[in-house]
């Protein structure tokens, strides 16, 4: 029944992206074959290097847009190039635009799945779940994550795609800081697949290297034990029905190989925001997977499903799988869950006005 289920949802899903417009971002849910796909994606190794010059790339045009995965931090000519930049920029910003420019760079055919979504979602949640309210740091506040001591964090491999991508919006708004335009991309990598409404604030700024993180405050994905998951996310402050409502999000994306060592999606339809993590993960048989790589599962049925260590974990803890089995029959309810875990994740450890607006964007597929 839950089997039906899953697959009714992400029909249910598909069809509603498909049927906005023709040029709808993710008109259409990609299929899979019996086998996950082995490829990195993403064109990691690559070493296309394009110099973005400043009479062609709008009003920054300091970026170097490097595609491979050995570029891990921001390209900045000089300050001087960035301080000509920005000073052209006097009128509001106005972050609908911003969104949409985003948008704009989701669709690739040439990476993963058809969408750099799912990857954007990733940076904008690692560079917040660094939050610990005991020692008050960490967080998407400072977007530390510019600097190598933290951008060489294990949990942060393969961002550095999406830290690149983003660049292009970074230069055509050259004021908006990186905390805002990587937590604004989540946002929008959330709403253009499908997923809810995330509300959001500015006010991040561009932090010094002193306000990293330390390394370790992310959840581990190869720890079989739920009360790991639950340590991580007290420190940021999470109940357990939040820290379900945002591993939902694994609805999303796949593991890559060469960044994790993990390999394969979560689910059939990865560009999709659904309940259907839930449902797939209550309703197929999950066996070990037999591989050279690091323990994990696949369903029996097709072997073209993956589960980590840390989702399964969550089936065994009590309170955890209670709300597994609510969001897995309630889509909606999960929608609503998570779009308010989110916009607090995104917002951890930020320092904003007190009469700081609180923005809500309106889909470019709507």
């Amino acid at each position: 029944m839950l089997r039906a289920s899953s697959l009714s949802s992400v029909a249910r899903r598909a069809a509603l992206v498909s049927s906005a417009s023709t040029s709808s971002r993710f008109a259409a849910t990609r299929a899979y074959s019996a086998q996950p796909n082995r490829s990195s994606g993403g064109g990691a190794g690559t070493t296309l290097l394009i110099a973005a010059l400043a009479a062609g790339a709008g009003a920054g045009g300091y970026h170097y847009y490097v595609q491979n995965e050995g570029t891990t931090l921001p390209k900045i000519a000089s300050a001087k190039s960035a301080g000509a930049a920005a000073s052209k920029a006097t009128e509001p910003l106005d972050y609908q635009k911003v969104y949409n420019a985003i948008a704009e760079l989701l669709e690739d055919d040439n990476y993963d799945d058809g969408s750099y979504g799912p990857v954007f979602l990733r940076l904008a949640w690692h560079a917040s779940g660094t939050y610990d309210k005991t020692a008050k740091n960490g967080g998407s506040h400072a977007a530390t994550m510019r600097y190598k001591s933290e951008a060489g964090h294990s949990a942060n491999a393969g961002l550095a795609l999406a830290r690149e991508r983003l660049n292009r919006v970074k230069d055509r708004f050259p004021q908006i800081s990186y905390g805002d335009l990587w937590t604004l991309a989540g946002v929008c990598a959330i709403q253009e697949m499908g997923g809810p409404i995330i509300k959001w604030k500015s006010g991040r700024i561009d932090g010094e290297e002193e306000h990293c993180p330390p390394d370790g405050r992310l959840p581990d994905a190869s720890r079989a034990d739920a009360q790991h998951s639950k340590d991580v996310f007290y420190k940021m402050g999470f109940t357990d029905q939040e820290i379900v409502a945002l591993l939902g999000a694994h609805a999303l994306g796949r593991c890559h190989r060469d960044r994790s060592g993990f390999d394969g999606p979560w689910t059939a339809s990865p560009t999709v925001f659904t309940n259907t993590y839930f449902t797939e993960l209550l309703g197929r048989k999950w066996v070990e997977r037999k591989w050279d790589g690091p323990k994990q599962f696949e369903d029996k049925e097709s072997q073209s499903l993956m589960m980590l260590p840390a989702d399964m974990a969550i089936l065994k803890d009590k309170e955890f799988r209670k709300w597994v089995e609510i969001y897995a029959k309630d889509e909606k309810r999960f929608f609503d869950d998570f779009a308010s875990a989110c916009a607090k994740l995104f917002e951890l450890g930020c320092k904003f006005e007190d009469n700081a607006r609180v923005y809500e964007f309106k889909p470019t597929n709507a």
